[in-house]
């Protein structure tokens, strides 16, 4: 058992052991270690103040306590789901470590989520967007395609961060890309996607890199690999340049990249394994996407669908709709 309120020490031993588990066995990626690891503390605050000095003190009701608290403070649900499944992850650990007796979070479910559409941009809208990158320079070029490559793949913007230049094979239109999980997948990309790739390749990444050394694919201007946040900020920027105004964020290609694919009649199982869905729930959405949108679309373009309605219009003011 490890005691939190009389020894802090062996509590920053264990945080630290389980990070290292994260990092060398599990190969989380550091957004979701700096997630976790942030969840945990936010946690173990809630013990101390609960007066709770070992972790097999822990129960299903004071879990139920933790999520009420957090509840009552405001935190969203989505929020408090990512809070419990840092738990889940953790206790799986110290299950496995031999350092509880028991795992507390298999009787307590997380809050249940509404699920919202995703939104995604037009295929206009896309083609306005990649073609905002100037490129004549260096950053424009890294930027286009960067922008391709998450359009063309549909990638999670912490996989295009973390790519390498070896994953890269230009003659096949191929990239290997590591997920969720550290699950290894292969994606394609067009020859747009392929074209400003080798541009920046050949041009714009050589002058970015300058004397520095990295098997980074994307890097910032002192040759460092590109962060996931300097992509959010470029995608804000271009989609301003293009006049969006949907708060377009890089996780909106690759909603795009997966409904443009069931518009044009791609396999569900195809677009599950291209997104790296473990579940095909997961991609399942994106057909009630195309469903709302072809309803839209059926409603404004069919004669017979807009005949129908403006007639219902006109029977609102014809007395005779009521006979």
């Amino acid at each position: 058992m490890i005691p939190f309120l009389q020894n802090k020490e062996s509590t920053e031993s264990l945080l630290h052991n389980y990070v290292n588990y994260l990092t060398v066995e599990r190969h989380a990626l550091p957004y979701t270690v700096r997630n976790y690891t942030h969840n945990l503390r936010h946690f173990l605050e809630f013990l101390q103040k609960e007066r709770v000095a070992t972790l097999d003190e822990v129960d299903r009701f004071l879990l139920r306590r933790y999520i009420a608290s957090l509840l009552e403070r405001g935190f969203e649900k989505a929020s408090v789901a990512g809070k419990m499944s840092a738990l889940r992850s953790f206790y799986r650990y110290l299950m496995r470590e031999n350092i509880v007796s028991s795992n507390p979070l298999l009787t307590v479910s997380s809050p249940k989520l509404e699920r919202h559409l995703p939104s995604f941009l037009s295929s206009d809208e896309v083609n306005l967007l990649l073609e905002r990158p100037d490129t004549s320079t260096p950053l424009g070029q890294r930027d286009k395609a960067m922008l391709e490559i998450l359009y063309a793949a549909g990638l999670r913007v912490s996989e295009i961060v973390g790519l390498d230049v070896a994953n890269i094979n230009l003659e096949a239109r191929e990239i290997r890309v590591w997920g969720k999980g550290s699950k290894e997948r292969m994606v394609l990309m067009g020859k747009p996607a392929a074209a400003a790739l080798d541009l920046y390749l050949q041009q714009g990444r050589r002058e970015l890199l300058g004397k520095a050394r990295t098997e980074a694919l994307f890097v910032n201007r002192y040759g460092k690999r590109l962060s996931e946040r300097a992509v959010q900020m470029a995608i804000k920027r271009y989609a301003l340049k293009a006049g969006l105004d949907k708060g377009v964020h890089p996780h909106m290609l690759r909603h795009s990249f997966a409904t443009h694919l069931l518009d044009g009649g791609a396999d569900l199982r195809v677009v599950q394994e291209l997104l790296g869905h473990a579940n095909l729930s997961s991609t399942q959405v994106y057909t009630h996407v195309t469903q709302t949108q072809a309803r839209k679309v059926y409603l404004s373009a069919h004669p017979r669908a807009r005949k129908k309605e403006n007639q219902n219009h006109e029977n609102l003011g014809d007395p005779r709709a009521e006979s």
